[in-house]
Formats: structure tokens, C-alpha cells, sequence
């Protein structure tokens, strides 16, 4: 991209003598993943089948029918944000991401936080996948043997704990095997949830009950027929956490055909079809259901917990057990790929010195990060292990709280592009879009939701209603991750200073360039 000689780079960003993206060399394999590849891989991060099954109900707890409008209006600050995130990866193509920008942009301190947020926020959520994935193995194999107390081994803490640490054991070893090896999964596992999904929203539309709970109105696209602005906060911020995870598109970019386009249209193309799907099941889902508190409602606090698993049964009769199949196929595959992002990210800032070199090892014959890999699947463990022994409402508090940190890094992640590119914003009328208009307005928007989420976790009474001293649990959690990782921080500017000077991203940027 010619274009880019002179367009605000910072500093030791030169693009290459070709006028291309200059293109890191990591030790990563190169041109395994295609668009069709690299879409798969995002939305098996996000977890269709898992995540819908827990926001179904508690979206519709706070916006009521108006649950299509949230999912509309939580969308576009993603779509905002991706288009920012393609413009950057264009430019230059980083497995660091948000990392790797932000520090170029703001500096190498902001950029550190910046990783911190992304290697935290993957490692809560690979601890809670595994424990969905637990529950729903347990449940599945109660439901091929008809012997019910099976499903109750779920809630033994020594088994539960077991089981998990095996699931996550499982994930890192087939992501050490190569990205060929995890994709062969991954195929197999997103076509079964994605079939199954679409197969149960066409047979609640096909339900002969007349007339429906809830008949069909456009009414539920309608954001203001939300009753007041803290349930509509609350239903987004629920709405931008279901379709966090569509940035591994470009965590893979290094890896990806065409590593300068691809991976950035993969991410766009993601967050598309990840909406036509959450709409088609929401409408279809309210039709059927509708929002009573009793009953099979999407307002009874019972069907809340876990909507497929109590109306798989009336929607799709005997074949409800693929839907308790496609839940545990799309936490193991979410499990497996959300390994992906923490993995090279750790690759980045040890490739970058902003932590031990060790982290940047790649393995010559998978060509994967595997000692990052490790690290990732050994914090995963010890996280969930602590927080499921402490209680299980400090782990819900933690999920809770992991939507603070995906706000952060995306939005931190927009506002570097607009500063990244400062100085090309007003060379045509698609720089000023792509690079300023959408990624600020998607940043803002994020930042907003920041802002008004840890302001209302600060009160005893968010979240589970847990709190310490009179502050919420949610906000403790995060205010503990914030003050680890600028410790950490500090601590890593004292062992590694050439980073925190600026010196190794301009030599790596040097090395880049010549190659």
C-alpha cells in the first residue's frame, strides 16, 4: 500500500520497499488460512449456539420483545470497531492486534495494557467455556443413557474440576498440533452448531400452535419502545458481549492468504452473518415462546438459565438431542479457537520484548506458538480452578466483568486507528470513513458503555449481588485485573526496558523491511 509511506505511520511502521504491508516474520505458517477458513475460526469463537443459549433469556429480561433492535444496535459498534481493525491489519498485518497498534500508536506502555486486556478477557472466558462444556457433557451423556443422576456429576467440585482441566488439556494439545490440525476440527463443529441452530429456528417458525405466544411485529426493531435507558444499557452491554470474538480473524493474519486483505474482510464478513443468524433465531424464538414469566416464556426465570435446553424438547421433539450436542460442539470448538488470541498475542509481545522472549518460541514443525499455547491453557485452569472453589457466583461475577475488558481493548484498539492514520484522514473521503469517522464512533460508543458499566458495578447490588465493602463484586474483579496488569506492567519495564523505550519495535519494524 504505496499509500502509506507518508500517511501518519508512527515511527519504526515503515511499510516495505514495495510499497506493500511490511509483513512480521514470527516463525508462524504462512498462507494456511483462507476467507472461508478464517470465517469459520470466527465464528467458532464466538460461539453461536453457547452464547445465544445464555443471552436469550437474560436480554430479554431487560429490553423484553425489543430483543431484535438490541441485537442491531449492539452490532454496529462491532461493525464500526472491524472496520477499523481492517484498515490496521491492511497497513500491517500484526498476530498482536490490538498489542501491537496500540503500541504503535499511543506507545509502548498503552500498547502493553492494551495486550494485558485481550490475554485477561480470552483466558476468563476459555475458563468459562470449559465449564459450559462440562455441564453440557455430563447433561449429554444423561441423555443417551437415560440414567439421570449422571447429569449431577456436573455439580461434584472434584469431578467438575477434573473434567475441566482435561477439556482445556485437550483444546491446547490440538492447537499445538498446528493451525492445519485445528481447522480440521473446527470445520466439523461449526457446521454441526450452525446446522442445528438454523434447524431448530425453522421448526419454531414451522409450530402449528395458533395463534403464537407472540405474534410477529416490527415493532421489535425499535430501540426507543425500550422502557428506560438503564434496561437498554443492560441489553447492550449483553448484546456486545455475544459477538465478541470475531477479532481472531485478524489475530490469524500472519497465517492467512493474502494476509493484508483477507483477514480483515473475514472479520467484517463474520460479524455479518453472525447478525442475519442471531436475528432469525431471536424472531424465531420470541414467536414461539414469547416473553411470559411462566411457562415456556423467555421472560420465567427458569427458562432464563439455559433457553435450549428447556425448549428444544417442545420445538424439536426427539431430535432435541442435537441441540444439547451442537451447545457441547460449540463450547468445544469455542474452547479450542479461543486459544488462538491469548497464544499469539503472548507470541507478539515476546516477538516485541514487552515480555520474556521465551513467549515468542514457535514450534519448527507445527509452526505454532506452543510454549504461549501452554501458558494460555495453564492460566485458563487456574483461574477456573480458583474461582469455582471460591463460589460460583464470583465466576459469574468475573463473565460479568469480562465485558468491561472487551470494551476496553476494542475501543483502545478504533481510537489507535484514527490516530495511526492521522495524517491520511483527509486524503479521500474513504480514508476519512474508514479510518476516522467509523472506528471513532465505534470507539466511543464502546467507551460509553465502559464508562456507564463500571460506574453501575460499583453498587452492591450489580451482577449476582455479591459485593466487598460495600462495592459490588464486579467491580472489585475488575478493578483488580486493571491494578495486576499495570503492576505487571511496571514490573515488565523494569526487566525489560529496550521495549518501553520504543527500541525493539523499531529494530522489528527494520527486520521486517528487509525481508
Amino acid at each position: 500500500m504505496s499509500e502509506n509511506t507518508d500517511n501518519g505511520r508512527p515511527p519504526g511502521a515503515a511499510a516495505a520497499s514495495d510499497g506493500s504491508a511490511p509483513h512480521a516474520s514470527k516463525g508462524l505458517a504462512k498462507g494456511r488460512l483462507g476467507l472461508l477458513a478464517s470465517v469459520v475460526l470466527g465464528i467458532s469463537t464466538i460461539a453461536p449456539v453457547y452464547t445465544l443459549t445464555g443471552a436469550l433469556g437474560p436480554t430479554v429480561r431487560e429490553v423484553g420483545a425489543h430483543l431484535p433492535a438490541v441485537f442491531i444496535v449492539g452490532f454496529l459498534p462491532m461493525l464500526l470497531v472491524a472496520l477499523g481493525y481492517r484498515e490496521l491489519n491492511a497497513a500491517e498485518p500484526d498476530s498482536g492486534t490490538s498489542f501491537t497498534w496500540s503500541a504503535r500508536a499511543f506507545g509502548p506502555m498503552i500498547g502493553w495494557i492494551g495486550g494485558w486486556g485481550l490475554v485477561v478477557a480470552t483466558t476468563i472466558v476459555l475458563s468459562n467455556l470449559a465449564g459450559v462444556a462440562v455441564d453440557f457433557f455430563y447433561l449429554f451423556l444423561a441423555q443417551i443413557t437415560g440414567d439421570q443422576s449422571l447429569a449431577a456429576l456436573a455439580d461434584n467440585l472434584l469431578i467438575n474440576i477434573i473434567t475441566c482441566c482435561v477439556f482445556i488439556a485437550l483444546a491446547v494439545w490440538i492447537c499445538c498440533r498446528g493451525m492445519g490440525t485445528t481447522m480440521t476440527v473446527q470445520y466439523g463443529l461449526v457446521a454441526l452448531q450452525l446446522l442445528v441452530l438454523i434447524g431448530f429456528a425453522f421448526a419454531a417458525f414451522g409450530e402449528t400452535t395458533a395463534p403464537p405466544p407472540l405474534a410477529f411485529d416490527l415493532a421489535w426493531f425499535n430501540p426507543f419502545g425500550v422502557e428506560s435507558f438503564s434496561a437498554f444499557a443492560a441489553g447492550l452491554s449483553l448484546s456486545i458481549f455475544i459477538f465478541w470474538g470475531w477479532d481472531v480473524c485478524l489475530t490469524v493474519s500472519e497465517e492467512s492468504i493474502g494476509s493484508d486483505e483477507v483477514p480483515g474482510k473475514a472479520a467484517t464478513w463474520t460479524v455479518l452473518l453472525i447478525l442475519c443468524l442471531y436475528l432469525l433465531t431471536a424472531i424465531a424464538t420470541l414467536q414461539f415462546a414469547g416473553i411470559s414469566d411462566v411457562g415456556l416464556g423467555l421472560g420465567n426465570p427458569r427458562i432464563q438459565e439455559n433457553v435450549f435446553a428447556h425448549l428444544a424438547g417442545p420445538v424439536m421433539g426427539p431430535l432435541a438431542i442435537l441441540m444439547s450436542i451442537a451447545v457441547l460442539a460449540s463450547t468445544a470448538a469455542s474452547l479450542q479457537s479461543t486459544f488462538v488470541s491469548p497464544a499469539r498475542t503472548l507470541l507478539a509481545m515476546g516477538y516485541y520484548g514487552a515480555v520474556p522472549k521465551r513467549f515468542a518460541k514457535v514450534c519448527p514443525r507445527s509452526q505454532t506458538p506452543r510454549y504461549a499455547t501452554i501458558c494460555a491453557g495453564i492460566a485458563a485452569a487456574l483461574f477456573y480452578v480458583t474461582m469455582r472453589t471460591l463460589s460460583e457466583n464470583v465466576l459469574a461475577d468475573t463473565i460479568t466483568a469480562l465485558g468491561m475488558m472487551i470494551c476496553f481493548y476494542y475501543s483502545l484498539t478504533a481510537f489507535a486507528c484514527v490516530w495511526y492514520f492521522r495524517r491520511s484522514l483527509f486524503s479521500s473521503l474513504r480514508h476519512f470513513l474508514m479510518r476516522g469517522i467509523c472506528p471513532l464512533l465505534g470507539g466511543a460508543i464502546l467507551s460509553v458503555i465502559f464508562v456507564r458499566t463500571a460506574i453501575d458495578s460499583a453498587s452492591p447490588d450489580f451482577g449476582s449481588g455479591s459485593h466487598v465493602g460495600g462495592l459490588g463484586l464486579v467491580f472489585v474483579i475488575a478493578a483488580i485485573i486493571s491494578l495486576l496488569g499495570i503492576c505487571l506492567m511496571l514490573l515488565s519495564r523494569l526487566r525489560l526496558p529496550a521495549f518501553f523505550l520504543g527500541a525493539t519495535l523499531q529494530q522489528q519494524a527494520k527486520l521486517q523491511l528487509q525481508e
